[in-house]
């Protein structure tokens, strides 16, 4: 037999503990001199299209006080949150695609000598002519107006055409038909923290990111594939993050170059955006123009609905893709349509990259159609709500599109919040410049897909107890302010018995947790909850014989409950949770367990079927009450009423916490955010003070209304408590303000330039413009498969 030879054992390695020591890390002696911290700032094209002849850093580096200067040549992997749209670049190589991109960074010993070194790098640019609005894209075929060079066709990011059921065949027997044109503004998220990432690399080659990201698992993955580094020698640890909203969902630039900066220089190397620049790197909202067709019945059934959605994408693609599809995918989970076609084309503009904000990509088309039932309903003579209820979807139940409705509690939403609003006592029945106004919507308890395609499990987490009964949880999610570190705890608390203080919760750190996907979806609370039931119950498995033997009572008749394990028919004998976890290790070792999620299989074949399926749906209803004063157009909401079905609330506060933010985000959406530009790219006014966003001075009563469905998917039967609550409120204001005034403003934010030229005839409808779609991929309901197109 041959000796083992030996890989590390018996080799000169360096000391790990001296060396292991890092920013913000205690553990390790005093007498360690830690590298003095720099601070890193990013060179932005002033042009939103420009390419770059070259880039003079020479004067910037011999500054006294910096100690590196990058451009696009030191990190020129492209990258990306979606697999197959990679074409973002840390700092841009050859061109600038909008005014903002980020060109060279620097690292300095402080945040002022960055600055004056920035001011000293010279950049040679050919401007370009920008690309502005979505015609502007949709209509550019000159080589030297494409944004990129990747695409098929010039600036058009993605098209996409898919039909379900017969359309053409509903449409001739629907009895009455209606079109409208919509058009919902960009907005940004404005989180109260700025972007920020402090990078290290150490000597025993290991990188370590502190940043204020919603995903660390794949900004892990970025800085692997941008830096050239394995992923076992690079950690990533989400800090607490002051206000995310989809926001901090995909890797940056910052995030990347403060690492590389600190590969360079050897020493931590922090970057803090300023809030100006935080507006450009926002991935806020999608500014989309819509077209929807709708064919009816007399009574009100709905036959089949024509979908076209337009986005504006900005530069780059982020989330792109899939937003183009949601902006088509849930309009099918609220009421039953018999046939449905979707449309949808995304654009490359010069202007910031959009990508996912709270409902990401479903507030636009939410809008457009529960404004349409309106129109609907009064044409035909019926109560806006009423033509709702008669069509809602079922519980357990397949829509035209092939998405799987478990539980439902729309009903009981709609019904619940009209009670509460007196509804009846007055819809139409305000006195003038006084309106209420009704929507409803479904949302995504997580996607039922990962970005990026694989077997493995969208959540994991690891239990580890010890011997004095204390519980550590590990996952890989990051709480952004939803509370997801605490619905770890009470799913762990609620399986074992014991108290939240008995429970310690690790999130967040690469190095430490198994992976979870992320914050955004609203997936944490479904996934995270189940791998955590699941790793609970293995536990259980091993602990429950040994108290069955220690208290000579059947294991099915045993309950763990206020920090024991005990007879359910006696209660009386029971032993402590901890005396109970000694005598299991003293049986079986060390006590430790697993848990891992994975979303039902999505039954839908065809292309873009990712988009859309999910574990469960929320469901929301909403009513808005507000006056608006004919003379100077000022509309203030007097009340909001909003139910939501969420399965089961773990924390009925933090779900009502979750809906007074989501409406307060909607208000501000609806009536005064947007994210606008000048002719030359640049924002129009990027700071809190001149952006438009509700303060308390306008923030109503909200009275929130929880209704528990108890989904079987579900942990507990908990589904979606995060962003679903926003999407009925835009419409219900829009809505509100027609009962009101007896005018309809079709576009977002319904501002009081607006409000005065609808009153006076002037206001225009929303153009949208024409387009070739590509032909549709047809699929047949049930099937599971693509129906063939005829020649």
């Amino acid at each position: 037999m041959k000796p083992k030879v030996f890989s590390v054992i018996g080799k000169p390695l360096p000391k790990i503990d001296a060396l292991a020591k890092c920013v913000g890390d205690t553990r390790y002696a005093d007498d360690i001199e830690l590298p003095r911290m720099l601070y890193g700032k990013l060179l932005r094209s002033p042009y939103p299209h420009a390419r770059i002849k070259a880039v003079h850093t020479d004067k910037a580096a011999k500054l006294d006080g910096v100690y590196a200067v990058l451009t696009g040549a030191d990190l020129p992997e492209k990258f990306g949150i979606m697999p197959s749209s990679q074409d973002e670049e840390a700092l841009a190589v050859e061109k600038a695609r909008y005014a903002g991109d980020p060109v060279a960074a620097v690292a300095a010993a402080s945040e002022s000598v960055a600055e004056e070194a920035l001011r000293l790098i010279e950049v040679d640019y050919e401007p370009l002519k920008p690309i502005l609005s979505i015609e502007e894209a949709l209509t550019s075929n000159e080589e030297s107006d494409r944004i990129h060079a990747w695409n098929r066709r010039a600036n058009i990011h993605k098209a996409v055409s898919l039909e379900f059921g017969d359309v053409a065949g509903c449409f001739e027997q629907a009895e009455e038909i209606f079109e409208d044109t919509f058009f919902f503004q960009g907005n940004t998220h404005l989180p109260m923290e700025q972007y920020c990432a402090i990078g290290q690399y150490g000597p025993q080659d290991k990188l370590t990111l502190w940043s204020s990201t919603q995903t660390p698992h794949y900004l892990h993955r970025a800085l692997a594939k941008v830096l050239k580094l394995p992923m076992a020698r690079i950690r990533v640890i989400a800090a607490p993050v002051g206000g995310g909203f989809g926001g901090k969902s995909d890797p940056f630039s910052h995030e990347i170059c403060a690492a590389k900066l600190s590969m360079v220089t050897g020493r931590p190397v922090k970057i803090t955006l300023t809030r100006e620049e935080s507006f450009y790197v926002h991935r806020g909202r999608h500014p989309v123009k819509m077209w929807i067709k709708t064919g009816v019945k007399k009574d009100g059934t709905l036959q089949a609905m024509h979908f076209r959605s337009f986005l504006d994408g900005g530069g780059y693609s982020s989330y792109g893709l899939a937003s183009v599809y949601y902006t088509g995918a849930l309009q099918t989970v609220t009421y039953k349509l018999p046939a449905y076609k979707f449309e949808g084309v995304r654009v490359f503009t010069n202007k910031p990259p959009c990508g996912p904000k709270r409902g990401h990509g479903t507030p636009q088309p939410r809008y457009a159609v529960e404004i349409q039932l309106d129109k609907i309903a009064e044409k035909l003579g019926m109560d806006p709500i009423e033509l709702r209820l008669k069509q809602l979807v079922e519980p357990n139940s397949i829509t035209v599109n092939g998405l799987r409705i478990s539980t439902c509690g729309l009903k009981e939403c709609i019904e619940k919040v009209a009670a509460r609003a007196e509804w009846k006592k007055k819809f139409r029945r305000l006195p003038f410049g006084r309106g209420i106004g009704f929507a409803a919507s479904g949302y995504i308890s997580g996607a039922g897909l990962p970005i990026y395609w694989n077997e493995m499990p969208h959540s994991g987490v690891q239990l580890r107890l010890d011997r004095g009964g204390g519980i550590t949880v590990f996952c890989g999610s990051a709480d952004i302010g939803q509370g997801s570190d605490s619905i770890l705890a009470y799913a762990v608390a609620e399986e074992f018995g014991v108290e939240l203080a008995d429970i310690r919760v690790v999130t967040a750190d690469t190095d430490l947790t198994p992976v979870d996907l992320g914050s955004y979806s609203s997936r944490v609370t479904v996934m995270t909850g189940n791998a955590a039931i699941q790793a609970c119950r293995k536990l259980k498995e091993l602990l429950l014989p040994v108290a069955s033997e220690l208290l000579e009572v059947p294991v099915d008749d045993l309950e763990m409950a206020e920090g024991q394990v005990r007879s359910r028919s006696y209660p009386k004998r029971a032993i402590s949770f901890a005396e109970c976890v000694e005598k299991a290790e003293g049986k079986h070792g060390t006590l430790g367990a697993t848990g891992s999620y994975w979303p039902p299989k999505n039954p839908r074949g065809f292309k873009g079927a990712g988009v859309g399926p999910t574990p469960a749906y929320s469901y929301s209803a909403s009513i808005v009450e507000l006056s608006c004063d004919p003379e100077t157009a000022e509309v203030k909401i007097e009340k909001v009423w909003i139910a939501h079905d969420c399965g089961r609330a773990f924390n009925p506060l933090l779900v009502e916490g979750q809906s007074e933010g989501s409406v307060y985000m909607a208000l501000g959406e609806a009536l005064m955010e947007e994210q606008v530009f000048r002719k030359n790219g640049l924002h129009k006014f990027p700071s809190i003070l001149d952006y438009k966003s509700p303060t308390t001075l306008e923030s109503p009563e909200v009275e929130t209304i929880l209704i528990e469905t108890n989904d079987p998917e579900g942990p507990f039967g908990a589904k979606e408590a995060g962003q679903g609550f926003l999407l009925p409120v835009i419409p219900a204001v829009a809505n509100a303000l027609y009962d009101a005034i007896g005018v309809r403003i079709d576009e977002i934010p319904i501002t009081p330039d607006k409000i005065l030229r609808a009153l006076e005839g002037r206001l225009k409808p929303v153009s949208v413009p024409s387009f070739d779609f590509p032909p549709p991929i047809k699929w047949q309901p049930g099937e599971g498969i693509e129906v063939p197109q005829k020649s």
